[in-house]
C-alpha cells in the first residue's frame, strides 16, 4: 500500500477554539509543523503542541516564519540570505530547546507563509535556508513545493526532501499558490477539496486559469485556520484510504 503524509500547521493560536481544533486535528494528521514563536506561538504553545503530537505519534517539525505577528508572517517580504539564515537558526533553536526538554525528536522543517514562498522560489534564499538547516542537523527533512528552488537546493547538499501540495488552496498556472488576498485562494467545499485531492493523487492540479499543472506530492497540507479544517481532514483521510493510500509521516532516505 502506498503511503502519503498529511500535515498541518499548529501551535499558532492560544484560544479555546483553536485548542479544541488542534485536539481534534492531531489524531487525523501524521506530521505537525509547530510555530516557533516569531510569526505566532510561544514556548508554552510549542510545548503543549509537541506533547499532543507525541500522544498521537505525529512527527514534529519546525515552522519558522518572518517576525511580523500583525500579518501573521504572510505579508509579502524580501530580505537578505544572511537574515534568512539568522531567522531560521533562531527559530530552530527555540523549538529544539523545548523538544530536548520533552525528550522528543525534531523530524523536519517547513517554512511558513511569506518565508515559505520566498525561500521556495528565490535561489539565493533557498541556498541560505538549506545551509543553516544542514549545519543545524543534517537528518532534518525539508518540506517544500515540488519543483521549487528549495527542493533543488536541499537535494544538492544531500538533505531529505518532502514535496508538499495543498488540498485547500488554489494554484496558478506556474505552480505557485494563488495569494490569500484573492477571493478564490481557499477551497472551502467538500466537492472542491475532493476534486483537488483526486487530482493531486493523479499527479496534477488544475490552475485557476484552467491549465493542467503537473504536481508530485509526498505530503498534503490542511491549514488549521481554514474553515471546517477538521471536517476536511476526516474527508481527506477517508478518500485516501478508499484510494489505497495509508497516511504516514515521511521517513528519511
Amino acid at each position: 500500500m502506498d503511503t502519503i503524509d498529511l500535515n498541518s500547521d499548529l501551535g499558532e493560536y492560544d484560544s479555546a477554539e483553536f485548542r479544541l481544533r488542534e485536539t481534534e486535528l492531531m489524531p487525523l494528521i501524521t506530521s505537525v509543523n509547530i510555530a516557533c514563536g516569531v510569526h505566532a506561538g510561544n514556548s508554552l504553545l510549542m510545548r503543549r503542541t509537541a506533547r499532543l503530537a507525541a500522544e498521537h505519534g505525529v512527527a514534529i517539525g519546525a515552522h519558522p516564519g518572518f517576525p511580523n505577528r500583525e500579518d501573521f508572517g504572510r505579508g509579502d517580504r524580501r530580505t537578505s540570505p544572511d537574515e534568512v539564515a539568522s531567522l531560521v537558526l533562531k527559530q530552530l533553536t527555540a523549538l529544539s530547546q523545548v523538544l530536548m526538554e520533552e525528550r522528543l525528536p525534531l523530524r523536519h522543517v517547513k517554512p511558513h507563509g511569506a518565508l515559505y514562498h520566498f525561500v521556495s522560489w528565490n535561489a539565493e534564499a533557498a541556498k541560505s535556508f538549506v545551509q543553516v538547516v544542514a549545519a543545524f542537523d543534517r537528518r532534518l527533512l525539508i518540506v517544500a513545493p515540488a519543483g521549487s528552488a528549495l527542493i533543488a537546493s536541499a537535494e544538492q547538499v544531500g538533505l531529505g526532501v518532502v514535496r508538499e501540495a495543498f488540498v485547500d488552496r488554489a494554484y496558478r498556472a506556474d505552480g505557485t499558490l494563488v495569494p490569500r488576498s484573492h477571493p478564490d485562494a481557499l477551497l472551502t467545499t467538500d466537492q472542491h477539496i475532493l476534486r483537488r485531492l483526486r487530482e493531486i493523487l493523479e499527479g496534477f492540479v488544475t490552475s485557476v486559469e484552467g491549465y493542467r499543472v503537473p504536481l508530485h506530492a509526498d505530503s498534503l497540507c490542511v491549514h488549521a485556520d481554514t474553515p471546517r479544517s477538521v471536517e476536511f481532514a476526516h474527508l481527506i483521510r477517508a478518500e485516501l484510504e478508499s484510494a489505497g493510500y495509508r497516511p504516514a509521516s515521511p521517513t528519511r532516505p
